[in-house]
């Protein structure tokens, strides 16, 4: 197990990147304390990430999983997805009161609220992020706490890039029945219909009090995602489309068919903490093996823990 701290020309601390015995790596920025790479033992990216020379800072970058606190998308009166994302994160040397991480490859981060952010957001707060790594699992822990005298409420998510073989071969199965808000649709409640998630166009939906594991289940490449979360009850499902995607300037054109968001999410009911209160989440990242056409994978079994 190891980390190691790259630094750019200037000598400043540009990313970190995570190691584990079987080969497994992950790469996590400075920037926006963001993770812009996991690759498995075989080396294969698991994440989706612009090109980037597409990239523009002090933005967030496109891909990996990018924080949004303490606003997620236009919930709110804040830019879109809140500051969190284009702030630069420093190490934090007092993680507690989480346990040592000796067994994992570990690296904690912290953002504290600064004078330029008390004036777009007059909260004082401190948010904590630890991103392990073990073979075949990425997991980050979010904590958020105020520090300041008064109460505050936020929203947050954890939006994940999945790198996919072909996005009309991916299913998503785990939010079937569910009620979501459709963003395409001025955020219109609706209940989904299907036995499960597929893409045959653009989708931007919040899925609300969603279950603590969702399998995202990649045909071609044989692969499945889950997905294993606590403390936020929304999940997020989102791919641009063709349309959409030629209107991002920071994603190419046929992008769209290589990628999808599902995020760990708290939307619907903003979290609220009284001073010195701490709000803390968690999100598991795994990767299953498998060929659900073959009949060699039930899904039913990933979500439920039966395999």
């Amino acid at each position: 197990m190891s980390s190691n701290i790259i630094h750019d020309a200037d000598g400043s601390p540009s990313r970190i990147v995570l190691s584990e015995p079987t080969g497994s790596t992950a790469e996590v920025l400075f920037h926006g304390g963001q993770v812009v790479s996991w690759k498995n033992e075989r080396r294969e990216e698991l994440l989706f990430r612009i090109n980037k020379t597409l990239w523009k800072p002090p933005k967030a970058i496109r891909g990996g999983i990018p924080i949004s606190f303490p606003q997620f998308g236009s919930f709110g009166s804040l830019e879109r997805h809140g500051f969190a994302r284009n702030r630069v994160w420093s190490l934090d040397d007092s993680p507690s009161p989480l346990p040592a991480a000796n067994s994992q490859s570990t690296v904690d981060l912290i953002l504290k609220s600064t004078e330029e952010d008390l004036k777009i957001w007059p909260h004082r707060f401190e948010v904590r992020l630890r991103v392990s790594l073990a073979a075949g699992k990425l997991t980050l822990i979010p904590r958020v706490r105020n520090i300041d005298n008064k109460p505050f409420s936020f929203t947050i998510s954890l939006r994940n890039y999945l790198s996919v073989s072909d996005i009309s071969e991916v299913r998503v199965e785990g939010l079937e029945t569910l009620d979501y808000f459709d963003n395409l649709q001025q955020r219109e409640r609706y209940t989904e219909q299907a036995d499960a998630i597929t893409f045959d166009s653009e989708i931007d939906r919040v899925y609300l009090s969603t279950p603590k594991k969702i399998a995202i289940i990649d045909h071609e490449k044989k692969r499945t995602y889950v997905i294993q979360k606590e403390g936020m009850l929304d999940a997020v499902v989102w791919n641009p489309w063709d349309k959409k995607a030629k209107s991002l300037p920071d994603l190419g054109d046929e992008d769209y068919k290589k990628m999808l968001c599902v995020d760990s999410a708290a939307v619907e009911t903003p979290i609220v903490l009284k001073p010195s209160e701490e709000w803390k989440g968690r999100q598991e990242l795994s990767t299953v093996s498998s060929s659900y056409c073959s009949g060699q994978l039930d899904p039913r079994k990933v979500l439920y823990g039966l395999a």
